[in-house]
């Protein structure tokens, strides 16, 4: 992390940091990085569990012709 990065970001004492590197040939490297807290993990997995709960629910009354 470059020193603009580190001053700009927040720091957080439970965040999780990855980075992945993709080298597909010599002249195409993909890199990216993420960071997340346990806050922020809990808040996506409801969002998710809002958004495909109802999905799942309209799929099964679909099936079984309600």
């Amino acid at each position: 992390m470059t020193p603009d990065e580190n001053a700009t970001s927040a720091q957080h004492p439970e965040e999780l940091k990855a980075t992945v590197e993709l080298r597909i040939t010599d002249h195409v490297t993909l890199r990216t990085t993420a960071r997340a807290t346990p806050a922020g993990l809990i808040g996506i997995a409801l969002i998710l569990s809002a958004i495909l709960i109802p999905v799942m629910w309209g799929v099964r009354s679909r099936r079984l012709g309600r």
